[in-house]
């Protein structure tokens, strides 16, 4: 059958299944009808990503039998695993759906952090300009004191841990957030809110060009990178979501925009919230660990090995994995 004919055939159904989903708060909604339609649009998807692979019957029915699935099993009661399984398939499955937002937000950051490092070597006063004189006369002081890192350590651990970590999770929450505003508040900024991922991205090549231009990057690299691997992943990613999110305004696909909306501000609240314990970790090792300038080299680049092999891991290889194993998202 072609492609045309089977919408036809089954277009007045799968808008009795839509309807069914708008009303889905209905208390009066027939459970076993709604059950049956569940049952026959599985069917129809499965005919469709046989013969029309590639087509947007596909996508439209996928995203349908997932409505309709949520709307059968809300009032499941949910077993004790339901934590396991949300760091075991739920979140995985979450970034694996957000893989392309989440890409273009390291690919926004990496060209703003080539343009910081190109633009500081062009001009010193650029770095001023993404630090901050005060900022950059003292690490110029740090540095002539033989302790270019000694910013990290100018305050107790613990109210330290407490300031960046709380800090940090505002910034990648109000990275994503910021994406509402049609994207472009995750990317570039949302003034008196927070600063996206691209000026990110920019301000950390200048930081890193400052202690090149003072002759110690090797030594600010290693060190910093023990937490800023973790807190630059997680900046990406709350980047990611926040791309995603404002992609739901321009590009709601086959639903209507309120759906695509609410759906992507689900999405995103929950990769925020799997980066509560990366974001914590980093302001963990800012303030216990980094300050340890004189660590064995060795010491210093398991960590940060340690650090980017999570991050790989669990947020790129580990996703591809379950989808292959057959896990479908079910947002």
């Amino acid at each position: 059958m072609r492609e045309p004919a089977f919408l036809r055939k089954n277009k007045d159904r799968w808008r009795e299944y839509e309807q069914s989903l708008l009303d889905e708060t209905n208390k009066n909604i027939d459970p076993d009808r709604l059950a049956e339609l569940y049952i026959q649009l599985t069917d129809d998807l499965a005919y469709a990503r046989t013969f029309y692979p590639k087509s947007q019957t596909v996508k439209y029915l996928n995203g349908l039998a997932a409505r309709t699935h949520l709307a059968i099993y809300k009032n499941k009661k949910q077993k004790r695993s339901r934590i396991v399984t949300f760091w075991t398939h739920e979140l995985p499955l979450i970034v694996h759906e957000l893989h392309r937002p989440i890409l273009y937000s390291f690919l926004i950051f990496t060209f703003g952090f080539i343009i910081g490092i190109f633009s500081s070597v062009m001009d010193f006063g650029f770095i001023r300009d993404a630090m901050g004189d005060g900022y950059v006369n003292m690490t110029i002081e740090n540095v002539s004191n033989g302790d270019p890192t000694a910013v990290y350590k100018d305050a107790p651990s613990f109210s330290m841990f407490v300031r960046i970590g709380l800090n940090n999770l505002f910034v990648a929450f109000f990275t994503f957030v910021a994406g509402i505003f049609f994207t472009i508040g995750a990317i570039w900024k949302v003034p008196g809110l927070v600063m996206g991922i691209f000026p990110h991205g920019v301000m950390i090549g200048s930081f890193f060009t400052l202690f090149y231009t003072q002759d110690v990057a090797f030594d600010a690299i290693r060190i910093v990178y023990i937490h800023g691997t973790l807190e630059i992943s997680a900046l990406i990613l709350a980047g990611g979501a926040g791309i995603a999110l404002g992609n739901s305004i321009w590009f709601p696909k086959t639903h209507t925009r309120r759906y695509a909306i609410t759906q992507a501000a689900k999405n995103g609240i929950k990769l925020m919230f799997g980066l509560i314990p990366i974001i914590m970790a980093a302001a963990f090792f800012e303030s216990y660990i980094t300050r340890l300038t004189g660590m064995p080299l060795i010491l210093n680049a398991l960590i940060v090995l340690c650090s980017a092999a999570l991050i790989v891991w669990y947020f790129v290889l580990y996703p591809l994995y379950i989808v292959k194993k057959g896990y479908e998202f079910q947002g």
